[in-house]
């Protein structure tokens, strides 16, 4: 029987369809990757809309052909310019931008990716493996404990924050206050409007996860990066000793055996990924080495441990995702939902029934780690030539392309004003300290757990608490919050004036803070519109968050001196414009699209920016503006997608009797 899955999904692995989707998924994880700021997240949920009328195991094989590279390619910018293609390459710049700029670029990216190679192996082989030790766990799950596995995940969230636990907390909150927005399961509609007043229908349907993925991921990076006014590397160039890589990789093996076992054990504990792996492996290696005086100054084990673990972090991350449908990061949120949208419910189906399509993932998983890390080496004096490109010109048909994807979750225009909301919220998010990764995985765990809580009291009542499992869950979820506060990374850092931490300035966070803690009121006091049942959640969140949120608020307002609840990341800022200028041209280019419709006012809007922002050139960026309505118009006909309709598009079919062709933004 066993040998017999595994023949079915090796056949599957193999299948030439199967194999080019992967690659055509991994070519699109390497050149994301390559981008500073896009990374899993932004690319899945860009990829997410297009998928939806795919065969589901064409789907399967590009998402995971996707995500799987992306921790390889974002090795480029980290090494070659020391900006983190990734959240979970940052380490790697510490000591890869330093061999680089030694002239050794190209051994740092070979030992880099030959780590890479051996840490997605090693984390497929430890998935492997987990399938079978995790069966009879799964097996014996019912509803309260499937809720408390996931209070669990959602108290290890308080880890992501980096510099403050209770931020991270609170804005797991936020992301489930987000997540109960629409239809409840007791047939109320929530938060969608002003009872009696306005309610919105789109609001009804709930807010889309790729809206949330894009707003939170995608469209800070893009604003960021593009006020920096850079190039992402300054030459491209690489230098020699690829073979060298190759040898330090070798010569050290223990290292990369013991961070790539790291990177599995991190991956798989939910909310931690790829925010803290490499930082975690890149502290290991310090630790456990005699000589520690080259390391930040070009050391390659620097670049080792963190590349291992990264990698294999992928294989753990995917553990608790099949096995329980709970995503170990921000980037598998986004893959639990192409695998529910596809027809896949991860849990007890994938070790029974479809335990053949379980090992085809945890292949294809492996292969395409093989396939991004052989391409890298190929193909990587051309790539790095990617990296001399100025973000100005990439920045607007990135921020087209977004927002175009976004028009796909429900083709509604209110789809393009969500992603503009919560892309300003992502922004000041990341300029504030809060942690977008634990909003985006409590929006995606919402439902999850409200439905998990109804079913426990109905078939349980409060018994369920008395089940032995869910026992030791909830002691396993009052340590884990415990342990987020108490042994913080962070906590007992001195903070000085000259750092992000000031005193100064601190009331616009403060103004933010409030913000925040008014979204949790508006959820409790929503909560009151409901009978007995609809009512637990809605309080429970709220209670959730003033308890995390008020000391937040709190510490801000008597902070006397540079603390860690105080972050403010423009204080040290090297931009000419704040976020508010850029997001001004974002809300220039939503007006514009909504008079002419979106293929004419995106090739208008990449004239004009790059335009403004990078030197005139009528010829070159009409090209560029040109080029990028073509691109939108071929993905549109081959994928039947739609664009948002403008004025002039209704105002031609009403008044003129005419329909505009698709490519002016006309329906197909």
């Amino acid at each position: 029987m066993e040998f017999q899955i595994f023949i079915d999904a090796f056949t599957s692995l193999i299948n030439p369809v199967h194999l080019s989707f992967l690659l055509l998924g991994t070519t699109l994880g390497l050149l994301i990757g390559v981008l500073p700021g896009l990374g899993g997240v932004a690319g899945l949920s860009l990829l997410l809309p297009f998928v939806y009328d795919m065969d589901p195991s064409h789907a399967l094989a590009m998402m995971i052909g996707l995500l799987a590279p992306t921790t390889t390619s974002d090795t480029f910018p980290s090494v070659l310019m020391g900006i983190p293609g990734t959240s979970a390459s940052q380490a790697t710049v510490v000591d890869g931008f330093p061999l680089a700029k030694r002239g050794e670029g190209a051994r740092a990216l070979g030992a880099a990716f030959t780590a890479s190679l051996f840490g997605g192996l090693f984390g497929a082989f430890v998935l492997t493996g987990a399938i079978f030790a995790a069966r009879p766990i799964i097996l014996a799950m019912g509803f309260g404990e499937q809720m408390m596995l996931i209070m669990l995940a959602l108290s290890m969230i308080g880890m992501l924050t980096g510099n403050h636990a209770f931020k991270g907390l609170a804005t797991c909150v936020i992301g489930l206050i987000v997540g109960m927005v629409g239809y409840e399961p007791h047939g109320a509609f929530r938060l969608t409007g002003i009872p009696g007043v306005f309610e919105s229908a789109y609001l009804s349907d709930g807010i889309k996860i790729v809206i949330i993925g894009l707003g939170m991921f995608a469209m800070p990076e893009i604003v960021d990066l593009v006020r920096r006014h850079k190039t992402i590397s300054e030459d491209g160039m690489l230098g020699s000793g690829w073979l060298n890589g190759f040898k330090d990789a070798v010569k050290n093996w223990w290292i990369v055996v013991r961070c790539s076992a790291i990177g599995c054990i991190v991956g798989a504990l939910p909310g931690l990924g790829g925010s803290v792996v490499d930082w975690i492996a890149y502290g290991h290696v310090i630790q456990t080495s005699k000589d520690k005086s080259k390391f930040g100054t070009g050391d390659i084990r620097g670049v080792l441990a963190p590349e291992s673990a990264n990698n294999a972090k992928e294989g753990g991350a995917m553990i608790p995702t099949i096995l329980f449908g709970i995503p170990g990061s921000g980037s598998y949120a986004i893959l639990l939902s192409g695998f529910i949208l596809i027809g896949i419910e991860p849990g007890t189906e994938m070790i029974t029934e479809r335990l053949d399509l379980t090992y085809t993932m945890i292949w294809s998983l492996a292969l395409a780690n093989v396939f991004g890390a052989g391409a890298c080496l190929l193909l990587s004096s051309h790539i790095a030539k990617i990296t001399t490109i100025r973000y100005g010109f990439l920045a607007p048909f990135m921020l087209i392309l977004i927002f175009f994807a976004a028009f796909q979750a429900t083709r509604d225009w209110s789809d393009l004003i969500a992603l503009f909301l919560f892309g300003t919220l992502g922004t000041f998010m990341k300029r504030y300290g809060w942690s977008r990764p634990a909003l985006l995985i409590g929006f995606f765990l919402s439902g999850r757990i409200e439905t998990s809580l109804y079913q426990s009291i109905q078939v349980y009542g409060l018994s369920f608490f008395e089940r032995p499992i869910v026992i030791v869950l909830l002691i396993l979820t009052v340590l884990s919050i415990y342990g987020a506060l108490r042994y913080n990374p962070n906590a007992g850092k001195v903070y000085t004036e000259d750092s992000e931490a000031s005193t100064r300035r601190k009331w616009p966070q403060i103004g933010f803070t409030l913000f925040m803690l008014a979204v949790v009121g508006i959820a409790f006091s929503d909560g009151f519109r409901y009978e007995t049942l609809g009512r637990i959640f809605p309080f429970a969140v709220g209670m959730l968050g003033f308890l995390f949120i008020l000391p937040v608020l709190f510490q801000q307002i008597m902070a006397k001196k540079p603390c860690a609840v105080l972050i403010d990341k423009e204080l040290h800022g090297e931009t000419v414009h704040s976020e508010f200028y850029y997001l001004a041209w974002i809300a220039g280019m939503l007006g514009f699209i909504g008079l002419v419709g979106f293929p004419i006012a995106a090739a208008i809007f990449i004239y004009h920016f790059v335009s403004s922002k990078v030197e005139i050139n009528h010829l070159r960026n009409g090209l560029l503006g040109l080029s990028a309505a073509l691109f939108l118009g071929f993905l549109s006909y081959f994928l039947t997608l739609e664009y948002p309709p403008g004025l002039l598009q209704l105002f031609t079919e009403h008044y003129l009797g005419f329909t505009m062709p698709f490519y002016l933004g006309g329906p197909q």
